[in-house]
């Protein structure tokens, strides 16, 4: 279920902002429920986003470096205890350097909440103490949309300090930022300082349920369910696309803000499951769309 289970935060600076999202995927027709989370060292502190998962939902396990309390080389296990369908255990890992002659403020790069095709700046100051000949000779971004910028070194006895500027342009996806900048210096012992850049790119368009379960039906059951879909300005529902052909949609029309979109699901005498994703589309600018995920069981 999980896209990985290790992760390396290399080093980072005191203090500075560091988490990692073990994102998971609930693969299952039974509720997947976490009941534990425990991790062999307290330099990293783990939660769960959401502890019951239904079918083709996400979740994730957030991994926090406590930055702030431990210095050096520090590594953990965290132990992801699920006790439903069944009980099982999994072992994610994860491990860094904290850098104590190296700070940000504030500790992280945050756009908080913006709207989709809005651009941003935000600046951060970075100081580094105990050698007055310390360089930044390059701020290597992950991420396209996403440009730093330095300001001219002020240099005192023991103690440099930058200025820098983050820029993100407008063409950001939509969805939760977690990105992360480089900066490489001209320590040799240790070239490189990583910094979190993070925040969320709300959707234009958005349906709900997310995810949609039509439980148990037989070959040739029926089921209906209302989805909802809502939008920032004004928009029409330009078409429903849906693979499996035992579903139909009664699409509404005129441009508002909520649509009520009313989904069929009409058995064909076949017992294949039914796991379907839905998109819908608008006639906003760039043919902006959302979607759910159906499930079911046929019997």
């Amino acid at each position: 279920m999980f896209k990985e289970r290790s992760h390396d935060f290399r080093i980072v600076g005191r203090g500075t902002k560091s988490e990692f999202h073990f994102e998971f995927t609930n693969l299952y027709e039974e509720d997947v429920h976490v009941s534990a989370v425990r991790t062999s060292c307290g330099c990293t502190t783990p939660t769960v986003t959401k502890d019951t998962v239904k079918t083709y939902e996400k979740s994730a396990v957030v991994a926090t470096f406590n930055t702030s309390t431990f210095i050096g080389q520090k590594s953990a296990t965290l132990t992801v205890v699920f006790d439903r369908p069944t009980y099982a255990e999994v072992q994610l890992k994860v491990s860094g350097f904290i850098r104590t002659d190296i700070t940000f403020d504030p500790p992280e790069v945050s756009f908080g909440e913006m709207g989709s095709g809005e651009s941003g700046e935000r600046e951060v100051i970075i100081t580094h103490t105990g050698n007055s000949n310390w360089e930044i000779v390059d701020v290597r971004s992950h991420c396209s949309n996403l440009k730093a910028r330095l300001s001219p070194v002020q240099r005192t006895p023991g103690m440099v300090r930058y200025r820098m500027v983050v820029k993100m342009d407008d063409q950001m996806a939509e969805g939760e930022i977690r990105e992360r900048l480089t900066l490489i210096s001209n320590d040799r012992s240790f070239p490189t300082t990583e910094m979190a850049i993070s925040g969320t790119i709300q959707p234009t368009v958005s349906v709900f349920p997310a995810s949609v379960s039509l439980g148990t039906t037989s070959r040739d059951g029926k089921a209906e369910k209302k989805l909802v879909v809502r939008g920032k300005e004004p928009f029409k529902v330009a078409d429903v696309l849906c693979a499996d052909k035992r579903f139909e949609f009664e699409v509404p029309v005129g441009s508002k803000k909520v649509h009520i979109v009313k989904m069929r699901y009409i058995g064909d005498g076949t017992d294949n499951s039914i796991s379907q994703e839905v998109r819908i589309v608008t006639d906003l600018e760039g043919d902006k769309s959302a979607s759910c995920v159906v499930t079911g069981t046929v019997k």
